[in-house]
């Protein structure tokens, strides 16, 4: 997984100009195929953590109650999120 993850690193430093036909495209299909090879490794060290028998030595907490205060939480930083993003995406247009 690691060497594949080199090679992949490799070919985006070669690939060179994004401007040529199918360049873009590439490079997105690499980029793309990086991050789910760090996605299974990530997956696999904590899956591993967790069945190892000298891994986790507590157990989780479990979920707590849903309140109407966490809900209205959770609103108000989506608002804020989808708010920066918008003011992020009006800036850049502007200074492009």
């Amino acid at each position: 997984m690691l060497l594949g993850i080199g090679v992949l690193i490799v070919y985006c430093l070669r690939l060179g100009s994004l401007a040529g036909p199918g360049a873009q495209q590439s490079f997105g299909y690499a980029i793309s195929l990086m991050a789910l090879m760090g996605a299974v490794i990530v997956h696999l060290v904590d899956r591993t953590y967790r069945v190892w028998p000298l891994g986790r030595r507590i157990t989780p907490v479990p979920p707590g109650y849903v309140s109407v205060q966490s809900q209205a939480n959770f609103v108000r930083a989506l608002i804020v999120i989808a708010t920066v993003a918008a003011v992020a995406y009006l800036v850049g247009a502007l200074l492009l």
